[in-house]
């Protein structure tokens, strides 16, 4: 009985090792392949570090900013002709004023975002601080 729980608990040693395994050189793949590619934004993300431009994390906890919020990303994901950068923007919304920051594929992405933003009740500023994606 004592032998067969040993086996037992190195068989599930031995799988989770394998598969931990597995799994960081999966990372270190995705990461060595990103490094090179346009996908790569830790240049950009940098700024976020220095606490001079909004991040998500500071999204207002009142019901009002979060309801803001909350109806731009629905309006925002359910719009077919946005790309999925566009999809994926940052919205941060303080004290009503709605700040939108990421990646668009273009000006007409931009505009489109700002104007979702403008035309959610509630919402009493917008800043566009969205960039459009290099060609």
């Amino acid at each position: 009985m004592c032998t067969r729980l040993l086996l037992v608990m190195f068989t599930l040693a031995g799988g989770l090792m394998i598969t931990t395994g597995s799994a960081q050189a999966g990372q270190n793949a995705a990461l060595y392949l990103a490094a090179g590619s346009a996908a790569e934004n830790t240049e950009r993300n940098v700024r976020d570090k220095q606490g001079t431009t909004l991040t998500p994390e500071d999204q207002k906890e009142t019901k009002s900013d979060i309801k803001i919020t909350a109806h731009i990303r629905k309006a925002v994901v359910a719009d077919k002709s946005l790309s999925v950068d566009a999809k994926n923007v940052k919205i941060i919304t303080r004290k009503g004023t709605v700040t939108l920051r990421g990646p668009v594929e273009n000006e007409a992405e931009s505009m489109k975002l700002q104007q979702i933003a403008k035309q959610t009740h509630g919402a009493v500023q917008v800043n566009n601080e969205l960039e459009i994606k290099a060609p």
